[in-house]
């Protein structure tokens, strides 16, 4: 385990349009307020279809599937890290029937509305946290 102390100096609201793609509006939200290091601390709404991805097995590297699907979910919580300035997020959804969720990918768009909270951490870098044996 590693662990980095780190405070979060700003905090950056970002809300999302219907047909907006979440990934490519996360991707917008980083590079237009130049954080580097953070965390996508929460994010809400509803999606008219969306790609996701989880890992395929319990063997290095695991490997990754993907499915998609078209329909009405509720967003019940996206979160993840800027990493370097790229986002690693993930997003939970829900319908009336399940809630199902993963590594978000393009393909995610909003139905009627998106926010996400993003976080900037400063003095901390988080570039590698997400790959595997690299730290």
């Amino acid at each position: 385990m590693i662990l980095k102390e780190t405070v979060l100096s700003r905090i950056v609201l970002a809300r999302f349009n219907p047909g907006d793609d979440i990934l490519l509006s996360l991707r917008a939200a980083v590079e237009e307020s130049g954080i580097r290091s953070g965390l996508i601390l929460n994010g809400i709404g509803s999606v008219s279809r969306f790609r996701v991805h989880v890992v395929k097995t319990t063997k290095l590297p695991p490997g990754d599937v993907f499915f998609e699907e078209e329909g009405p979910f509720d967003i019940l919580a996206i979160t993840g890290f800027i990493l370097d300035g790229r986002v690693h997020a993930h997003i939970t959804l829900s319908n009336t029937e399940r809630a199902i969720g993963g590594h978000l990918e393009e393909g995610c768009r909003i139905l009627t509305f998106g926010v996400a909270t993003l976080a900037e951490a400063q003095g901390v870098d988080l570039a590698d946290w997400d790959r595997v044996g690299a730290l």
